[in-house]
């Protein structure tokens, strides 16, 4: 519901409530009533029919997307300031609507604020709000069709899910060029969504508003592999293109018509039972609403069009309406038929279009085009490091990315918007370069609908109490996790069986679900077997498979009783434990399940085979493994194909034994997210504990954990940057300051090295470890002077004490208590000799962004010369200089417990964890909140002679953070211009 139709549905709304005419309310959100129905009802009688329990009542479900729609709306004139997503935005609409108090309370409870947290951190100019309610509610025949498909779907998308996919789309296609603009701008933008989390559904949605808009060139890369490919195209051809563009104005009832067109002339099921979307009107009849030409089909990737050009050619086709006029202008542009093509990222599918576009007659800056780049983080970046310090430009860029950026540049109208669920190496572009991929204009960060089983629901980011056992009610490692640590091959076939146990056991509980009418999806049932990208151990695998099932005996009393026993000690106690909504059931005995185990294997070997690989090594295994054709019940074993966008449809158990050598990598191997409709309480990951690889054993499991917490402090970065000033202009842009990358496991980088060559690491850093800032110029100097004065002030206001070393002795020192800022700005201000970023990141991470340390132990050892320099009383030190490393090294290592000390985490109690500051109350802070400083003088005089200036005598730094702060020093990279390679970039708010 655009801004205009919600203005009209308010002005009915307020004329029904004030004539009491429940009738009109009704029609006010959307429900159609017959004209003799009796509707002579107060306001109470209204409520009590729009709050009843049935989900799927048209008046109740039209009320939802209503409020929740309202809720979410960015800024319309009727919410007078109210914020979107607020009680006083909800009390707002309650007021326009003039609703009394009983209605608002039974509103509010049946329909609660969907706190979405879908967010965007945008460049302001050239950008403008062109794309307004009124601007909308003009042209919107395809997003109502697409969004009508969601709402009939089994089972239908919830109102605040598709009210979150109105809102997130209209503010992407908002950042937008304008499309009937008369001057042309390319914006960059990305989208960030989690593994299969419905960035699909995100970009149909975008294509159907940019359609409407006026883009009318859509071109959709979608990865490197056919059958991502082929699943995307048939998405768009169901769910938005619809059967008459498909058709194209053949006759269907017409066998040589059909004959050589995908789904119509392949007997496509899906088709003939009529879950195509049907638009219901000749759409060459309607001159507001444009046909879609598609460039692709569902077996045919793009291929040079040859005699075919005129598909793509606005001009030769006659469909201007005034050919003196630019094809975006508005006399044109709304009469003029879109063209979409679904496309692989390779070179031959690039250089093709790039052909065909070079051949048209249409002028190419006239034409809006919209490239939507799905899984934005493959093949679209370079690789290669192209700056060229000593020139004035960049090297040869890798092939994929070239292309893309020669298309960019064949199209000024073209807007670039990737997709992709690990956006590392796309924030890693080059913002220097203009015909690069980097996201100049605005990240958007998605979130999920509250059914996605994602990384968060697999891993336990929060601590249990102290002392709390693991349950499948308070962990969801124990919930859905199966460790995997065979160290031989029986003990291997042993696991296997296990997982295969699992998947048997889950097909049975899903029949007999679907045997009660319990709502779930059903239709498929899949399990993943992936531990390798080798298509030789591929085939070893799955003939362990095949061994494990025809040795299962699941008709066997054996084999029932291992089912049994998983289902009472299980699956029961997971589906018990925790409140997972109407759809999930179980029989109250493993016995009522027995039918159906047989039902389930006979689904599972219908073909003759459980096991179906899939590796790109046969076509056939793809045709297999079509969705579409019926139901699909395999073991699926494979490797790459497998793990990047596609989806794996039913899949309920994981058997994942791979390591991976970067995080994105990983992650997009996490086929086991998305959401499980009915069964949600019946999905397991059985995963390696212990992958060895180079006689080193990896947790795989925790590696999984580890790069889930970077991946929401990534996010966290873009919610952060989003905040806007007063006056509505954007607190940090994309190119002015990507958002950090963390990188938490050494042995596992965010990505691959040479996606990273544009990073820097900004953070780095860990609490109770000494860390050396001593990154100085040998060289006597005004830098050393004015570092002197500076730490001068702290020395003169320092306390004698004496302070304890290693060996139980003590030394003299003076101590001062800094404030953090102060000593954060100072180290700020000096010019050190070499890179203390990570360093200087972690402190200003856990001073100004987390707040997790309030100053400094200041220490001033005087274990060496003394010595009156500037009127300040020193003790130096000699100290030498490694030329390799560019840094002073060695200290006296007596001087280290203090500082470690005081790194430690208090006890409960409060003291020291050590003795050793017992009798130093004033070092020692209870709270823990307190960081440590050593600082020696070091003598630069060659001689070791007493120097007369403070040029010549170098302070160097030792630190130590508290124990709180871990999180703040956890490694950062960071993008930076390749054109400015001195510049340090530190964390900024």
């Amino acid at each position: 519901m655009n801004e205009q139709q919600l203005a009209e549905a308010i002005q009915n709304a307020i004329a029904a409530m004030r004539a009491t005419k429940p009738r009109a309310l009704l029609r006010a959100v959307g429900y159609q009533l017959d004209d003799e129905q009796d509707v002579d009802v107060d306001e109470s009688t209204v409520v009590e029919m729009l709050v009843r329990p049935d989900l799927n009542y048209a008046p109740r479900m039209a009320v939802h997307m209503a409020l929740t729609v309202w809720d979410a709306a960015a800024d319309p004139e009727w919410a007078a300031d109210t914020a979107s997503r607020s009680i006083e935005r909800r009390n707002r609409i309650y007021d326009v609507l003039k609703l009394n108090d009983e209605t608002r309370t039974a509103l509010t409870a049946t329909f609660p604020i969907a706190l979405g947290r879908d967010v965007i951190l945008a460049a302001q100019a050239p950008w403008d709000p062109w794309y307004t309610a009124s601007r909308q509610a003009a042209h919107d025949f395809y997003w109502n069709a697409y969004r009508g498909v969601l709402e009939s779907k089994t089972p239908a998308w919830e109102p605040e899910a598709l009210a979150n996919l109105d809102v997130a789309t209209t503010a992407i296609i908002g950042r937008l060029a304008d499309p009937t603009r008369a001057e042309s701008y390319q914006t960059k933008g990305l989208v960030v969504g989690y593994v299969q989390s419905g960035k699909t559904a995100n970009f149909t949605g975008i294509v159907a508003k940019a359609i409407d808009a006026g883009y009318r060139l859509i071109i959709v890369l979608t990865g490197t592999i056919e059958l991502l490919r082929g699943q995307t195209q048939r998405r768009l051809d169901m769910e938005l293109v619809g059967e008459e563009n498909i058709l194209g104005g053949r006759d269907r009832d017409d066998p040589d018509a059909i004959r050589d067109l995908d789904y119509f002339g392949t007997g496509d099921k899906d088709l003939e039972a009529g879950k195509f979307l049907s638009h219901g009107i000749d759409i060459n009849r309607q001159p507001d609403v444009p046909g879609i030409k598609r460039l692709t089909t569902m077996e045919k990737g793009y291929r040079r069009l040859k005699l075919g050009l005129d598909a793509l050619d606005f001009a030769r086709t006659g469909e201007l309406r005034n050919p003196a006029k630019p094809v975006y202008d508005p006399e044109n542009l709304f009469g003029v038929d879109a063209r979409i093509a679904v496309m692989l990222k390779n070179t031959t599918a690039l250089k093709a279009i790039i052909r065909d576009l070079q051949d048209i007659q249409a002028n190419l800056g006239e034409i809006p085009v919209l490239i939507i780049d799905d899984e934005a983080d493959q093949a679209s970046i370079n690789t290669r490091d192209t700056y060229n310090p000593n020139s004035s430009g960049f090297r040869e860029r890798t092939a994929i990315n070239k292309l893309i950026g020669e298309l960019l540049k064949k199209l000024p109208r073209a807007q670039y918007l990737a997709y992709t669920a690990t956006p590392y190496a796309n924030v890693f572009a080059s913002p220097a370069e203009a015909t690069d991929v980097f996201p100049k204009d605005f990240i958007i960060n998605l979130e999920p609908a509250t059914s996605y089983l994602g990384a968060k629901a697999f891993h336990d980011l929060e601590p249990l109490p102290l002392g709390a056992a693991k349950t499948p009610a308070n962990s969801n490692e124990r919930a859905f996790v199966r460790d995997l640590r065979a160290v031989d091959d029986d003990a291997e076939r042993l696991e296997l069986r296990a997982a295969v146990d699992a998947f048997v056991l889950a097909g049975a509980i899903k029949k007999w679900r679907a045997s009660k009418g319990v709502p779930g999806d059903f239709r498929h049932h899949t399990m993943l077997v992936h531990s390798s990208a080798r298509q030789a151990d591929h085939l070893l695998l799955a003939e362990m498979v095949r061994a494990v099932w025809s040795e299962a005996g699941y008709s066997m009393p054996t084999g029932l009783a291992r089912l049994r026993k998983l289902f009472e000690d299980d699956f029961r106690d997971v589906t018990t434990s925790r409140t997972w909504g109407s759809s999930v059931e179980l029989p109250e005995a493993f016995d009522d399940l027995i039918p159906h185990v047989g039902a389930a294997v006979d689904a599972i070997v219908a073909t003759g085979d459980p096991v179906v690989i899939v590796n790109g090594s046969k076509d056939s295994d793809y045709q297999a493994m079509n969705f579409q054709v019926g139901p699909y019940w395999r073991v699926m074993v494979g490797g790459t194909k497998l793990s990047r966008g596609f989806t794996v449809e039913g899949l309920t158990v994981s058997y994942f034994r791979r390591r991976a050598t970067a995080a994105s990598t990983l992650m997009q191997m996490g086929r086991w997210f998305g959401y499980r409709p009915g069964y949600q309480d019946l999905v397991r990951l059985y995963i390696a504990r212990e992958v060895v690889s180079g006689n080193r054993p990896y947790d795989m499991y925790e590696a999984f954990t580890s790069i889930v917490k970077d991946e929401e402090d990534f996010r966290d970065q873009i919610r952060r940057y989003s905040q806007m000033t007063v006056d509505g202009m954007p607190l940090i842009t994309p190119k002015d300051l990507p958002p950090f990358v963390f990188w938490s496991l050494n042995w596992l980088p965010p990505v691959a090295a040479n996606q990273r060559y544009n990073a820097r690491l900004t953070a780095a850093g860990s609490p109770g470890k000494l860390t050396d800032l001593r990154r100085l110029s040998p060289i006597p100097g005004p830098d050393h002077l004015q570092r002197l004065e500076r730490v001068a002030t702290w020395l003169d206001a320092s306390k004698h004490m004496q302070l304890p070393r290693d060996n139980g002795n003590s030394y003299d020192a003076r101590v001062s208590i800094v404030q953090a800022t102060e000593v954060l700005q100072a180290f700020k201000s000096f010019h050190w000799d070499g890179e203390v970023g990570p360093s200087l990141g972690y402190i200003e991470n856990a001073v100004e962004k987390l707040n997790l340390v309030d100053d400094f132990a200041v220490i001033f050892p005087d274990v060496g010369t003394p010595a009156t320099i500037g009127g300040h009383e020193l003790s130096l030190v000699k100290r030498t200089y490694r030329i390799e490393r560019k840094e002073f090294i060695t200290r006296d290592s007596h001087l280290d417990p203090v500082l470690v000390n005081l790194g430690q985490e208090p006890n409960s109690d409060g003291t020291s964890p050590t003795p050793l500051l017992y009798d130093e109350p004033e070092i020692w802070d209870a709270n823990g909140r307190r960081a440590a400083l050593l600082v020696e003088f070091a003598n630069l005089e060659p001689d070791g002679s007493i120097p007369m200036t403070g040029e010549k005598v170098a302070p160097l730094f030792t630190f130590v953070m508290p124990g709180k702060t871990a999180a703040a020093g956890r490694p950062a990279l960071q993008v930076f211009d390749r054109a400015r390679p001195n510049d340090i970039v530190v964390a900024a708010d």
